[in-house]
């Protein structure tokens, strides 16, 4: 079941709590788009400290993995899809947070349904 997040509020506590919230967030962006593409990969857990080990690098994979699972979800409903994984990978090297709004726009779609 994928969780309807609203994306103001995220940014907001992500800021109020200097990024604690972030952490979170990111988490549940992980698990979210594997459920709702219904594959197997890291664990949001294990994907933000390898993000944290790695000085980001493996941020700016899981962003274009991200991509590529949120035009899965796409394709398993029979919606339109296109390239996302590029738009997040650029998105996350200028602000990630864009492109973590942008991630839960998308997943808030499929959980209205």
């Amino acid at each position: 079941m994928i969780k309807r997040r609203n994306i103001a509020l995220c940014i907001i506590l992500s800021l109020v709590t200097c990024g604690i919230y972030g952490i979170y967030w990111f988490v549940c962006l992980t698990e979210d788009t594997k459920t709702a593409a219904n594959v197997e990969g890291t664990s949001g857990i294990v994907a933000y400290l390898l993000s944290v080990i790695t000085c980001n690098i493996y941020g700016l994979y899981w962003a274009y993995k991200q991509g590529e699972k949120i035009d899965i979800a796409k394709q398993n409903r029979n919606m339109p899809s296109s390239n996302s994984g590029v738009l997040y990978l650029i998105l996350c090297l200028i602000f990630p947070v864009v492109a973590w709004a942008l991630m839960q726009n998308e997943l808030n779609n499929f959980a209205e349904e």
